[in-house]
């Protein structure tokens, strides 16, 4: 018989408190039903959308978890028992899963994708090739429309998604303004991402940054919501493009965030706002997976890791990303 610990939904957290909300659970493993896999996770994603799941808001993307219920989220595995021949015993597979030791799914109901074990590093597979490169790619080129010569801000920049979209932005031919937090994330956004101009947004006036560039912005590639929208909104170009990722400044409500102080600049701008969604494009995946790939092996793209060890310190890892002590993608080492 095969143990098992993973982090179940108790309640509903209230801001940052997770340890509050979630507790660490052992069980006895049951065997796997018909047409399913069960991973070994060798790796579980931190990612900042799973934050609106553990809520109580109906209104999401996604409904929220019942409480009770193991918490979700991405992992990377190998396969140790199968019931789907797609599937093989031994085959390095990804999928949304369980925040444990071990994921047991449906694979079609939990996007499970077989992975190539001949990469740089399998972790990017999280990152780079995973669904945070595909979103930065999908986002800036697909629905933001990005072009040679465009003016494109990006705001968490330092993040998973934000640093590979100024990266896809810098690789298509844009001028990339970063916003992140802190000195040491903007010295990143320049030094290694190859960014225009960083704005640390704890330190300094993000509007008055925006305006010193000299450039109105033509693009924006949105990550935060709140108060950094608000200053980037108003300086925008005529006929800009606002691509909205994520809305991190509002996840931890349990009511809908205040819309945008200056939402009048989308008449006098004229500008186009659309939502970016991945799962809107399944059919989209492999061709953005060869487009990063072959930036990755140019070393034309890259994302670095934040690395917690341990089913344990699940919570640590967590925290770490969305209070953005993170730089690149947080991950949970098994």
């Amino acid at each position: 018989m095969t143990e098992n610990r993973f982090w179940r939904l108790d309640r509903h957290p209230e801001g940052d408190d997770f340890a509050a909300a979630l507790s660490l659970q052992s069980e006895t493993l049951p065997p796997i039903g018909e047409g399913q896999i069960r991973l070994k996770n060798e790796y579980l994603s931190m990612d900042a959308g799973t934050r609106m799941w553990m809520g109580e808001r109906e209104d999401g993307y996604q409904p929220p978890l019942p409480l009770g219920s193991p918490m979700s989220g991405q992992s990377i595995g190998r396969v140790v028992e199968s019931r789907d021949d797609r599937f093989a015993v031994g085959s390095l597979v990804r999928v949304f899963g369980q925040w444990a030791e071990y994921s047991t799914v449906v694979p079609d109901e939990a996007w499970a994708v077989t992975l190539d074990d001949d990469v740089p590093d399998i972790r990017q597979h999280f990152g780079v090739l995973g669904l945070n490169g595909w979103t930065a790619l999908y986002g800036v080129r697909d629905i933001i429309g990005l072009v040679e010569g465009d003016v494109l801000v990006v705001s968490a920049a330092a993040g998973a998604t934000g640093s590979l979209a100024c990266q896809i932005g810098r690789n298509l031919g844009a001028k990339v303004i970063g916003i992140a937090g802190g000195p040491e994330k903007c010295a990143i956004l320049t030094d290694r991402f190859g960014v225009d101009m960083a704005i640390d947004y704890k330190n300094e006036d993000v509007a008055e940054r925006i305006v010193a560039f000299g450039e109105a912005p033509t693009a924006y590639f949105e990550n935060v919501g709140g108060a950094i929208l608000d200053a980037v909104m108003p300086n925008m170009a005529l006929k800009g493009r606002i691509g909205v990722c994520g809305l991190i400044a509002g996840y931890d409500r349990d009511e809908p965030m205040p819309g945008p102080k200056h939402f009048d600049q989308v008449l006098m701008k004229r500008l186009r706002i659309e939502g970016i969604f991945l799962p809107d494009v399944p059919e989209k995946g492999p061709e953005l997976y060869e487009r990063l790939l072959g930036w990755l092996r140019e070393d034309k793209i890259d994302l670095p890791f934040d690395i917690t060890e341990g089913i344990e310190n699940t919570l640590v890892a967590y925290g770490r990303m969305m209070t953005g002590k993170n730089v690149g993608k947080t991950l949970l080492k098994l």
